[in-house]
């Protein structure tokens, strides 16, 4: 699989190449800013593109607004963000849009190898990956909890898969079986008053729901 980074900060880009490197990727490209990265995406169309959401010329959201265009107009190609600060609103601009093939991490996250990689690998194969402070900031900026009929284990269970977790890894989280955890999941799509769909459809809309971005479906 290939990736592009998108980093200003020439030490961090160094350790994301290495890092990126170390979980098999080929690092095709690398830039320090937007306009760079989105050159390098139509040029190369890698699987993943890893994105620092503030970049010049304005050290504002020039890597959001990128990561938007990229999964517009390419997307094949998935996006894992990472910011130096908590800021979910974009978070939640990515989720009301795209819900498979998005990650938004805090850069710390980095320093943890293996968890890192885990969410690389996962977010390129179309899955998503969100730092549990960001589900945290996500669901403190809700305006209503459609989430009391839940059981504390399912808000658990919930919490999980906001985070990109498969039912093997809540499971383990969880310490207990795959088929208890698929009860759970189950029971929230009941409780929630989520349309019979393809399963990780209903998964995505649960999340959605859990998170308070965009809206479910009729």
């Amino acid at each position: 699989m290939r990736a592009v980074i998108a980093e200003d900060s020439v030490l961090l880009r160094i350790g994301l190449v290495k890092v990126v490197q170390t979980a098999g990727f080929e690092v095709v490209a690398e830039t320090d800013d937007a306009e760079g990265l989105l050159a390098a995406v139509e040029e190369h169309r890698p699987d993943i593109a890893v994105v620092d959401v503030r970049m010049p010329p304005g050290f504002t959201d020039e890597g959001v607004r990128a990561a938007l265009l990229i999964r517009r107009q390419w997307p094949d190609t998935a996006v894992l963000l990472l910011s130096q600060y908590v800021e979910e609103r974009y978070a939640a601009d990515l989720l009301t849009s795209h819900t498979s093939g998005i990650g938004y991490l805090l850069k710390q996250r980095v320093a943890d190898v293996e968890e890192f990689i885990d969410a690389l690998r996962r977010v390129a194969g179309g899955g998503t990956a969100l730092d549990p402070q960001v589900v945290a900031q996500l669901l403190v900026r809700r305006h209503s909890d459609p989430l009391d009929r839940l059981t504390s284990r399912e808000r658990d269970v919930l919490e999980l898969m906001a985070g990109g977790r498969s039912n093997a890894g809540i499971a383990g989280a969880l310490v207990i079986s795959e088929s208890a955890v698929a009860k759970h999941i189950n029971s929230i799509f009941g409780k929630l008053d989520l349309p019979v769909a393809e399963a990780d459809h209903r998964r995505v809309l649960a999340v959605l729901r859990f998170l308070g971005v965009g809206r479910a479906a009729p």
